[in-house]
């Protein structure tokens, strides 16, 4: 049977922060749980929420995940804390660590979240950070796992804003060994940061392109995001005009693998990045990602208050 193994790294920040063994391992344990499998009781562990951004799907998973661990959670509204209120990260992360087991943590500047996980001495999760958001990641990958049993010989295309989302599955894809390839508009790629770090662990498998139909040719995954993230409101009716037939549709699925499944992390503005009867298709793998994104949780947060 598999058991967590130790994480080499005491937080997960970031989808690299993972060995692809490690990988592998919580991808093995998430199926045994959603399985129900595995019956795990932690005994009372505690998990600390701080979200400065609104969450459905992050907050409720990570609250069941521990819930079904024998666990409890604590929701710290920024709003309603010190912490909404100006108190240090250094101050607040110290304190907590005192208080819970593992922090989750749901903030815009990803250096907020190093300074957490620089100060607390309890494990430090991204639950979404304006560059990478790789519990989601995870949910992804797990998905492709069950639809096509191992990683060999996929194709991942992403199709959209270079954002946190399209980060993580450049490194989670690989580490995996998958080839991630990215469509958006020019001046929308990912950061050169990411990619660098990607070409460092096997940038072979990464392909950035304006090339819709280079890009669809042969995927077997086709992914989309909202192409405004949280924070950029503002901008969404510019950014509307040049994402402009970046839209996942019957014609571009027909363009695809036969075997092709179609991703979205939510929510999603059906009509924009993505057609109403795609979502509904036969295609759709979205709400078992969605329901993935509990049992990969769970078992990172077993992986790492083991």
């Amino acid at each position: 049977m598999l058991v967590p193994k130790k994480l080499t790294n005491k937080d997960f920040l970031s989808s690299s922060d993972l060995t692809r063994e490690e990988i592998i391992n919580i991808l093995g344990l998430a199926k045994l749980f959603k399985n129900n499998s595995l019956d795990i009781d932690l005994k009372n562990k505690v998990l600390g929420l701080i979200f400065n951004k609104s969450s459905t799907r992050t907050r409720v998973s990570f609250q069941v995940a521990m819930s079904r661990l024998g666990c409890s959670t604590v929701d710290l509204d920024p709003k309603t804390s010190q912490i909404g209120r100006g108190e240090t990260i250094k101050d607040t992360a110290r304190v907590l660590s005192r208080y819970c087991d593992v922090l989750a943590i749901r903030t815009f500047n990803h250096s907020d979240l190093e300074d957490y996980a620089k100060w607390s001495s309890k494990p430090i999760i991204n639950a979404l950070t304006d560059l990478e958001h790789p519990c989601q990641a995870l949910a992804d990958f797990l998905t492709i796992k069950e639809e096509f049993e191992d990683f060999n010989n996929i194709k991942l295309t992403f199709i959209g804003d270079g954002n946190n989302v399209a980060h993580s599955l450049i490194l989670c894809g690989s580490i995996l060994g998958v080839e991630v390839c990215i469509a958006c508009p020019k001046g929308f790629e990912p950061k050169s940061s990411i990619l660098q770090k990607a070409n460092e662990i096997n940038g072979k498998n990464i392909k950035i392109t304006d090339d819709l139909d280079d890009a669809v040719n042969g995927a077997n995954v086709l992914y989309t995001d909202v192409w405004s993230s949280m924070g950029e409101e503002n901008n969404k009716e510019d950014k509307d005009k040049f994402f402009s037939g970046f839209t996942i549709n019957t014609d571009l699925i027909n363009k695809a693998s036969k075997d092709v499944i179609v991703l979205h992390c939510l929510p999603a503005y059906r009509g924009k990045e993505i057609c109403d009867e795609v979502i509904e298709s036969k295609n759709s793998r979205i709400f078992d990602q969605a329901e993935n994104r509990m049992h990969v949780q769970q078992a990172l947060l077993y992986s790492l208050l083991s």
